[in-house]
Order: structure tokens, then sequence, then C-alpha cells
């Protein structure tokens, strides 16, 4: 067997020379560990401190924040801290914040398309349904071309499919399509342009302005979201009247946003965590959203002294009246909205006929055990 070692001698010395390589590779490598350095990005949400809403933004980053490790850290601020809450969107492009957290709605005075994104009844697509035509139906594609279109550098996730939002709180019960005649109400997106078509006098507030509105007079009536968004708001403070359920908002869902450098910036795996942090963040908005909102329900009604009443069936198929005739008149003026609008339909169109045919009646079984007598 021949023996391919190097002599004693000089064996003996490649032996020293490559563990004095080796300890010169350690001396190299320790400090670039000592020094690495944390990437932390500043965010805001459009939501007060107290909102749940606020509560859902941490959560996704908390979620980001666990898996990144020490590599990146998201810190979250609430509505007003750096922008107001209108103004997210071009504080994120522009690099004033390297993200934020909130809805498509309020970015309606930049494009109107961006609205349709859960504002209005979305051909009978529920909220859960819309986000799977933004993956899978074309959505992510539209609103990345809306967004370069007005020169918005971001990446947009959107994820947390919202329950059905009510009509909304009024001074007393809205009984008949006239009773919205010439009330100054608060809504955003779509819905502006639908409650305007029904004779309102609509204002679109911030969350955190609509409360402070209905106790000075300003507005008549409003809505915002849900049970507990509502009522850590304050609205059954100043109302003790609330409209349930509407076609204005039924499908609606929040979007993360990052800064367009920052996010394509980040390597690869980081990309892959905030992919998969929201999508997991999507899952528990949700449940979350079921957990909290019942039962801040319940202290509206047992604590607060909130009565609920049932939005009308003529309301409601108004409601879709008018978002017809809105949406023929954006679609006409806007052809991104025109392109939404049809992508959305065909969409709807199979993935409806799919749930309707295929989904049993879930308010049966709830009414067989509860509400028997």
């Amino acid at each position: 067997m021949h023996d391919a070692s190097p002599p004693a001698p000089r064996r003996r010395r490649f032996l020293k020379n490559a563990a004095a390589g080796a300890a010169g590779a350690g001396a190299l490598a320790a400090p670039m560990v000592a020094t690495a350095q944390t990437v932390t990005l500043r965010f805001q949400s459009t939501w007060p401190a107290k909102d749940i809403f606020h509560e859902y933004a941490q959560d996704f980053a908390k979620k980001v924040n666990d898996m990144a490790g020490n590599r990146l850290k998201i810190e979250v601020l609430p509505a007003g801290a750096v922008v107001p809450a209108f103004q997210l969107l071009e504080a994120v492009a522009k690099g004033t914040l390297d993200g934020g957290h909130g809805v498509m709605a309020y970015h309606y005075g930049k494009n109107t398309a961006l609205a349709l994104w859960g504002s209005g009844p979305s051909f009978g697509m529920d909220a859960n349904m819309l986000l799977a035509w933004h993956k899978y139906g074309g959505g992510d594609a539209l609103l990345a071309e809306i967004y370069k279109s007005l020169n918005m550098d971001v990446r947009s996730f959107l994820y947390g499919p919202m329950p059905t939002q009510p009509l909304g709180w009024f001074k007393k019960p809205i009984a008949r399509v006239e009773d919205l005649k010439g009330v100054k109400f608060r809504t955003v997106g779509i819905a502006v342009d639908v409650f305007t078509e029904m004779g309102a006098a609509v204002n679109p507030l911030p969350g955190g302005e609509i409360v402070p509105a209905l106790d000075r007079g300003l507005i008549d009536g409003a809505e915002f979201n849900n049970a507990s968004s509502d009522r850590v708001l304050g609205f059954p403070d100043v109302s003790k009247v609330c409209m349930l359920q509407s076609f204005h908002q039924s499908s609606e869902q929040f979007e993360i946003l990052f800064n367009g450098a920052k996010y394509n910036g980040l390597p690869a795996d980081m990309k892959k965590i905030i992919e998969h942090a929201v999508e997991a963040s999507s899952s528990d908005m949700s449940w979350k959203a079921i957990d909290r909102n019942s039962k801040d329900y319940i202290e509206l009604k047992t604590k607060d002294g909130v009565k609920f009443y049932k939005t009308p069936d003529a309301i409601l198929r108004a409601q879709l009246a008018a978002y017809d005739k809105v949406v023929e008149k954006k679609s006409a003026e806007n052809p991104f909205f025109k392109r939404v609008i049809e992508s959305q339909r065909t969409f709807a169109q199979r993935a409806g006929a799919w749930q309707k045919d295929y989904g049993v009646d879930m308010k049966m079984a709830w009414n067989h055990y509860f509400a028997r007598g």
C-alpha cells in the first residue's frame, strides 16, 4: 500500500500551518457572529392602540419576530404615531415608514379600484373567498399593477378575512330605505358612493375619529367594523341602536404593506418567513375574531344595553341596486376598476356556485340546537 503522507518533518510543518490557518479562520469568524446586526423595521397601523385591529397587527409582527430570531424585528406603532391613518400608503412607499397595517378601502382616493378588495358585495363572495380570488384568481397581480401605475413602491400582502360588518350605529332603527335619506353617515371605500346613491350624506373618517363625531352630532350614524372594535372604541356610549347585516363591507380583509426597497433588500429566507407569517396570521386572526367578537356581542347586549336589529331585506336589495349603478359608473371612468370587477365576477361565478351547491345551511343546525321553542 502506497503511503501518500509527506515525510515526518514536512508533515509536522503541514499540520502546524493547517492548525494556524484554522485558528486564524476562527478568529475571523467570531467577530462576524458577535457583530451581526438585527434588521429593525418600523411599522404603523391605521388603528388606535386599544383596537383589536392594532392587536392583529402586533400578532403578525410577533410571528415574524419569533421565526426570524434576532435577524429581523418588526415594531408596530398605532395610528397617528408617524402619519395619519389615511396617509399610510404614501408613507410606506416613500420610506417614511418601513411598513404598515391597514385596509384597502383607505386608499380609495388614490385609485377607486383599490376599494374593490373588500368594499362591496363582491358578487356574493365572502371575505375568505375574496382572498382566494386574490391569491389564485389574479387579484395579486392586478394589485401590483395598480400600485406600479401610482408609483407606489410597496410590497402588499392581503390576509385576515373579516366577518360581515353591521350596517351601522344610529339614533333610531333604520326600518326603510327612505330612512337613510339625508342621514349624515360615516363609511369608507366604495360604500361612500353606495350610501350616497341611497341618499345619505357621507363623511369618510378614520376609526379613531368616528365616536367623537357621533358624540358631537357631526354625524348621525356610522359603521366601523365589529363588536370588539365598536365596543372598545366607545360606540355604545353614544348610541344604543345597531343594525346588523349589510353588503357594504361583507368581504373585507387586511393589508400588510412593506416598503419595496426594504422588502427587496431582505434575504430570500426572510421573505419566506414573512410570507408564511402572513398566512399563519390570516388563520389566527379569523379564529381570534370569532372568539372575541362573539364575547363582545354578548357584552354589548347585556352590559351596555345595546339593541340590535336585523337590517331589512328591502335595504339590502337597495344596497345591491345602488352598488350596480356605482360599478357601472366607475368602470366607465377607470380601466383598472373594470378589469378588477371582471376578474372578480369570473371567479365568483365559478367559486360561488360551488360554495352555494356544496354548503349546507348552518343556521338550520344552530336553530335545531339553540332556538327550538
